[in-house]
């Protein structure tokens, strides 16, 4: 295991619905805030918390002394390189300001900011960091508690006023990145079509874990999925059903729990 990497526990139906009915809101609005904000998944393959590491909040939280490194550094927001790629950027700010850095990554399935650990309870951004390392029970809660503390951003969200939802969580560039609009979509498409299974959710991000490919993890028990559970129903010698059923289920956290080794090629 390297730093950044915990138990990685994919989203529990406990938790979602802690989180759904802390805030008063839909099922459809939850997800739809999931969806948007990383992509349905809070963790990388690797297990480590999805993050974007903002370097115009790493220069105002340490004055601008370090802006000759302007990719990690800057009064501009940018210098985004997606996926692993930003833990070596946090890394390079973490050398220079290690609290700086950790306050200026957003982090997890909520992409909570750093800076607002100790606002939503946690006695350092670090325990935060460390918490969401375990699971995304623990990163929908902080980003219940981010929507609960903030009176215009609840109510907006239980309203569905999408455009407010969008200014006060994601900050006032909200429309270049379309962030209402896509709220909206994910909202509408859920009402449509229904909301992800956190189960076959659970068994994606597993098989992910484990190497297999699920093409994606979206809840929805598509063609990738399905062969997916298949090669992963042969390769444990389980009936094929093409379907995350309790037995594949059982084996596929079992596997992860004992370290998840890598599919052969």
């Amino acid at each position: 295991m390297t730093a950044f990497q915990g138990g990685a526990a994919p989203l529990s139906n406990a938790g979602f619905e802690r989180a759904k009915q802390s805030l008063e809101a839909d099922a459809e609005s939850l997800w739809a805030l999931i969806a948007v904000e990383t992509s349905g998944f809070g963790f990388l393959p690797d297990r480590r918390p999805k993050i974007l590491f903002e370097r115009h909040v790493f220069h105002r939280r340490t004055g601008g002394r370090h802006d000759a490194h302007a990719e990690i550094s800057a009064t501009t927001v940018g210098g985004h390189l997606g996926g692993g790629a930003e833990y070596a950027r946090l890394e390079r700010a973490m050398r220079l300001d290690r609290q700086a850095a950790f306050d200026s990554a957003s982090w997890g399935l909520g992409q909570v900011m750093g800076y607002h650990a100790t606002r939503l309870g946690y006695p350092s951004t670090e325990e935060m960091v460390a918490r969401f390392c375990e699971g995304e029970d623990e990163q929908l809660a902080a980003a219940q508690r981010f929507i609960s503390a903030n009176p215009p951003l609840r109510q907006a969200f239980a309203q569905k006023k999408w455009t407010r939802v969008a200014f006060f969580y994601n900050g006032a560039a909200y429309a270049r990145h379309g962030y209402d609009r896509r709220l909206a979509h994910f909202h509408d498409l859920y009402e449509l079509k229904g909301t992800p299974s956190i189960t076959v959710r659970m068994a994606q991000a597993w098989l992910t874990y484990l190497g297999y490919r699920p093409r994606g993890i979206d809840g929805i028990l598509g063609q990738g999925t399905e062969m997916a559970v298949i090669d992963f129903q042969k390769a444990r010698g389980l009936p094929v059903t093409a379907e995350p059923d309790d037995a594949t289920l059982e084996q596929l956290r079992l596997a992860v729990a004992n370290g998840g080794a890598v599919r052969p090629s």
